[in-house]
């Protein structure tokens, strides 16, 4: 199994150019099954959930294809809207299948989610939204089968925002009969990113990126041709690596518009956030400033930030509150930042960390996608050798992330 060895104590500096939005990409890429044809998307991160979501389309009989940064899906052999256990169980994101598949043919059978109970990050309201459109829903043997006729325009509230609830039935929506209007919906740049790709299409869709959004169902969608947004928790990464390293990094392909509120809390830790013709620039200033944050839906501060910036503040002086309100269990990282040293302290949802003068080399282990990346920033600020065990989570996530970190100065070696 892989890992990495890190080094730290070097600051990170000059240029990196952030990659294609995962999050962005994979409804995008779940949406080509609602034309026929050769859909085009451009600017892909070449990562492990991108390979999973087309494998998990040519199973379904398209014909994929993903060269440098170029994903084409053409689904005019896709007959067959089963999406099984063993492709699902990999990746949350293959649920995004299920609007697309309702909508075009009527019927789908689609695993539950690896990890998903009905329970912490539930489909419960992407289920329900499907019904109230019209289509009759059971779930046998931790598959959902799906059944409809056309789906038809309906008026769905969401109890919370969801954000991959919002681009599932955004998607049935767009083929259904009449008007569907989706309220508190989410909010995310992507969903907005794929709400483009979608009118693209021919879709009618009005308020994407508001928290109320319309769609008027058509008959028939075209192939489309896409360029996805930047990722902006790529970009949040790398800023918060500046900051943790005391570094200087120019970020380019990068919409700092996505990223102002950690550019905000950066700012606060006395880090030098600054807009340029060319990217978004970002220099650490010596020790941190204990910064207090509460993770919140877009434009919030976003949950996927959280244990990056835990890192940070691991060693900033003073005491610092992380309030973590969108997922449970999601301080895994925690004890793992202990074992370099770091003093948090855990009570529910929220985390209180005391920053201490410097963290020490260690071994420790990746749990998640994002605990991962925090692990990595921690390394690289600590005095001493780390080594990043179980990175197959950082590969989810992050295209080449120690090559861009070698070219920023970084002493970093995947190991076997």
């Amino acid at each position: 199994m892989e890992k990495l060895r890190i080094k730290g104590g070097e600051p990170l500096k000059g240029t990196v150019t952030v990659s294609g939005s995962k999050n962005a990409s994979l409804p995008i890429m779940a949406a080509a099954i609602l034309a026929e044809g050769k859909s085009v998307l451009r600017g892909v991160p070449a990562l492990r959930d991108v390979k999973t979501m087309g494998a998990l389309l040519a199973d379904m009989g398209a014909r994929f294809s993903f060269e440098g940064s170029r994903a084409e899906t053409d689904t005019s052999g896709l007959k067959n809207p089963v999406a099984l256990y063993e492709l699902v169980k990999t990746m949350r994101a293959s649920v995004l299948v299920l609007g697309p598949l309702a909508a075009r043919y009527g019927r789908a059978k689609v695993s539950l989610p690896g990890g998903c109970a009905i329970g912490a990050r539930p489909i419960n309201m992407h289920l329900a939204g499907l019904e109230k459109m019209g289509a009759s829903v059971e779930l046998e043997d931790g598959y959902v089968l799906l059944k409809a006729k056309r789906l038809k325009g309906a008026s769905i509230y969401f109890d919370v925002p969801t954000v991959t609830g919002t681009e599932n039935l955004m998607m049935a929506a767009a083929l259904a009969k009449g008007v569907t209007v989706l309220e508190n919906a989410a909010r995310e740049p992507e969903i907005l990113d794929l709400a483009n790709a979608l009118a693209s299409m021919g879709a009618k869709i009005e308020g994407a990126g508001g928290s109320l959004i319309e769609i008027e169902g058509v008959d028939e969608l075209r192939p489309y041709n896409h360029d996805v947004i930047p990722d902006r928790i790529e970009a949040a990464t790398f800023a918060v690596g500046a900051a943790i390293t005391g570094g200087d990094i120019l970020m380019k392909n990068v919409l700092p518009e996505h990223l102002d509120a950690v550019s905000i809390k950066l700012r606060e830790t006395g880090a030098q956030v600054k807009k340029t013709s060319n990217g978004l620039k970002v220099q650490g200033s010596g020790r941190p400033e204990s910064v207090n944050i509460t993770t919140m839906p877009y434009p919030g501060f976003p949950t996927d930030v959280q244990a990056q910036f835990m890192a940070l503040m691991c060693i900033a002086r003073g005491a610092s509150t992380i309030n973590e309100t969108v997922f449970e269990n999601r301080f895994m990282h925690a004890s793992e930042l202990q074992r370099m040293g770091a003093e948090i302290e855990l009570q529910g949802g929220i985390a209180t960390v005391k920053g201490v003068p410097a963290l020490k080399g260690a071994e420790v282990m990746a749990t998640d996608l994002r605990a991962s990346a925090s692990l990595v920033l921690a390394a690289l600020a600590a005095k001493g050798e780390s080594v990043v065990h179980r990175i197959y989570h950082l590969d989810r996530g992050y295209e080449h992330m120690e090559k861009k970190l070698l070219a920023l100065g970084a002493d970093v070696q995947r190991i076997s």
